[in-house]
């Protein structure tokens, strides 16, 4: 199996170079945007990258993005919630969280405020800093201490003082502003779907994750035939990618560190079997009951 897994790791190099990471849309498919609603402090949103790897695996450049922060700590006793931990969703989902309560609450507008300054200023960089706020959060870090922001900043190639100057403009605030104002302003669809929503009585929000595909609101965790199902309506000429033929093909793909369980969806694997497979081939670093993949 490890033999077979490097030679067929070595065929997809000549295929596929790396730093070709996307899939490049047709030029007679226009990209299909989509608006993410999220929060780095989020175990569900957390929980469903595995779902957003499997669609940018399919779609790639076909798909355009836009992540807004939805900054869930300004509600009261969100911070409280938070900080109780997620062991329900570490084993349901599979992700890399540790189950214990955090040593205290803490607010993610800090964190916020951060991935919408590199939005502004590093867009090619944001994504990648956004995760690691998030795989370090979820190892029990704290989004509004200064050195848990600056260390995710260098992982995503980003100097952290220049981070803190963006986040220090009047532009960046107003931008977090307008991203959690959307926030607490659902579509009249999502609205019809109020079990999906989050926020007090007055002011409902979408929960995170929560996706607007071409328009089309689908707030909540749902499954990925969902969001695929959507896309398949709403641009049904939209080049799909076949899924990959090994698990090296997908951590060759990737820019980032993979969880057992997003290889797991993307593959179509069990994730016992992705971890047998990749055992002496990949890098593996541990993290809560699982941890991340990469070459």
């Amino acid at each position: 199996m490890t033999s077979d897994l490097r030679e067929e790791g070595a065929r997809r190099d000549s295929l596929l170079p790396r730093g070709a990471r996307h899939m490049q849309a047709t030029p007679e498919a226009s990209p299909l945007e989509i608006e993410l609603f999220t929060d780095p402090a989020c175990p569900f949103a957390f929980s469903a990258e595995p779902i957003r790897q499997r669609l940018r695996w399919h779609y790639g450049a076909g798909l355009k993005w836009t992540v807004r922060m939805i900054v869930l700590t300004r509600e009261p006793g969100e911070a409280e919630k938070l900080a109780g931990g997620a062991p329900g969703l570490q084993r349901r989902y599979g992700m890399p969280i540790d189950p214990r309560p955090y040593p205290r609450p803490a607010s993610s507008e800090p964190a916020c405020l951060a991935f919408v300054a590199a939005r502004r200023h590093a867009p090619q960089r944001a994504q990648a800093l956004l995760r690691r706020l998030r795989v370090r959060v979820m190892q029990r870090g704290l989004l509004d201490d200064p050195a848990l922001i600056d260390a995710a900043a260098r992982d995503a190639g980003l100097d952290p003082s220049r981070l803190r100057a963006w986040c220090a403009e009047p532009e960046t605030l107003v931008a977090l502003e307008a991203d959690a104002a959307a926030a607490r302003s659902p579509s009249p669809a999502a609205r019809a779907l109020g079990h999906k929503l989050g926020g007090p009585a007055r002011e409902r929000r979408y929960t995170a994750p929560s996706y607007i595909i071409g328009g089309f609101a689908l707030p909540g965790l749902n499954p990925v035939e969902t969001y695929e199902a959507a896309i398949a309506n709403l641009a049904p000429d939209l080049p799909r990618r076949p899924p990959p033929e090994s698990v090296l093909d997908v951590l060759e793909w990737s820019d980032e560190p993979l969880a057992s369980a997003e290889l797991a969806l993307i593959v179509g694997l069990e994730p016992d079997q992705v971890r047998a497979d990749l055992r002496g081939v990949a890098r593996f670093e541990p993290a809560g009951a699982d941890g991340y993949w990469s070459l």
